[in-house]
């Protein structure tokens, strides 16, 4: 009895020493970023929470205003981008350089006309007589897309190196016998998926919130 007592407290006090030995297998950049999403995630929900707060507090009544249509558009194209750059491990791990670069251009481009929507949308509010100098609660509105706008440009700057370096290693059978062989690329092209997913899912959640306090 003591035996599988002891048995069982070995068994236990290996786990967090696996738990460990997993997190340390995990790559540096990847941990890096999986810490700054948390943070991210964190200043959206700090600012949705001030959102709710200030409308809550001076009695602001939701619906009084029509929520742009464009921002629908960029929710829809948002959505397309993130299946689209989903696409990108399978390509690598074919071998499809040009496939890769094609898919990769696609993301970006669609990326692009998100963020031209979202410009838009702030243009449309305008018009209704909403500006970033107006009532707390409306600037609050500009401050989030524009925000989470300002980390969908970040997410292109990658994405559109990754682009260009994919582009060249798809012309060259030498650069892209390398690129392909490349840990790190595999590494860059999953950092990218993974964070398209997040900036995707941001949205998603903020414009829920925007439909429900708007």
């Amino acid at each position: 009895m003591n035996s599988d007592f002891e048995r069982s407290n070995k068994i236990g006090s290996n786990r967090p020493a696996s738990s460990f030995r997993r997190l340390e297998r995990v790559p540096m950049l990847l941990l890096m970023l999986y810490v700054g999403l948390a943070g991210v995630a964190a200043l959206f929900v700090v600012l949705i929470g001030a959102y709710t707060y200030t409308r809550l507090h001076n009695g602001e009544a939701a619906g009084v205003y029509p929520l742009p249509r464009y921002f629908s558009l960029s929710t829809i194209v948002l959505l397309v981008s993130s299946y689209v750059v989903a696409q990108s491990p399978r390509l690598y791990a074919q071998d499809d350089l040009s496939g890769l670069s094609r898919c990769l251009g696609a993301t970006l481009l669609l990326s692009s006309i998100f963020a031209g929507l979202q410009l838009l949308g702030w243009q449309e509010l305008t018009r209704q007589g909403l500006t970033i100098t107006g009532d707390t609660s409306v600037r609050f509105l500009f401050l989030i897309s524009g925000v989470h706008v300002a980390h969908v440009l970040g997410g292109m700057l990658f994405l559109l190196v990754l682009l260009v370096r994919t582009h060249q290693a798809s012309r060259d059978a030498v650069r892209g016998l390398v690129f392909i062989r490349n840990p790190y690329r595999r590494l860059q092209l999953r950092m990218i998926t993974l964070y398209w997913h997040f900036i995707d899912g941001v949205w998603l959640a903020l414009f829920a919130a925007f439909l429900f306090l708007y």
